[in-house]
């Protein structure tokens, strides 16, 4: 049973980055290749994870039960999943934490999966410095996601002088704020360039040992 212990920066206050991460949808439109069912009001959120293998695609369906502490900033997840042919089975349980680090928020990822089928073996070997890669790109995705999330500040516009001449035509009205931008969904996962991005990752630890 492979554990993880991994921690990354978001550069976004905590402030602005817990409603995101205590928000399913949002979570998910942070996974690349993750998509969310709709609620059905049972506690158990169930989705999908699709990873393209060169010309083939493959679908991961699962279901996890989040649990939020809003006052500490931490959600503890209990989760299960399997591939969509049936042949490779996941179970995992851990928990997240946010903390402010500065102007930034600080996200620690603490838990435990177990994979049984074909996948086991890869998920034994090499599950971790996915899971650190796929944790990267999670933080970059909702850093742009608070970024998209917080309104600009308005530009201070000085009054207009009263007109002198009661006929004087009025000014035009200011044109209508923009339409909010629709939601963003996360760049599809490729199987190639995540195991790549793992790759470095165990090269990063293994030569971190070394002058350990």
């Amino acid at each position: 049973m492979p554990d993880i212990t991994e921690s990354t920066l978001i550069p976004a206050p905590l402030g602005a980055v817990w409603p995101l991460l205590s928000d399913p949808g949002a979570v998910a439109s942070c996974i690349p290749g993750a998509t969310l069912a709709p609620d059905t009001g049972d506690g158990v959120w169930r989705g999908a994870i699709k990873v393209k293998f060169g010309p083939t695609i493959a679908v991961f369906k699962g279901e996890a039960t989040l649990t939020f502490d809003h006052e500490a900033h931490r959600c503890t997840v209990e989760g299960r999943g399997i591939d969509g042919r049936g042949a490779s089975r996941a179970l995992s349980s851990g928990e997240a934490v946010a903390t402010a680090e500065g102007e930034a928020t600080r996200l620690a990822v603490k838990g435990s999966f177990t994979v049984t089928g074909p996948l086991e073996t890869f998920a034994n070997a090499g599950g971790v410095h996915v899971a650190r890669a796929l944790l990267a790109e999670f933080a970059a995705n909702m850093a742009a996601l608070v970024a998209e999330r917080t309104p600009a500040e308005a530009p201070v516009v000085a009054p207009a002088p009263a007109a002198a001449n009661a006929d004087a035509p009025a000014e035009a009205a200011p044109p209508p704020p923009a339409p909010p931008a629709p939601p963003r969904v996360a760049a599809e996962l490729s199987a190639s360039g995540l195991l790549w991005r793992a790759f470095l990752s165990w090269l990063r630890g293994l030569f971190g040992k070394g002058n350990a």
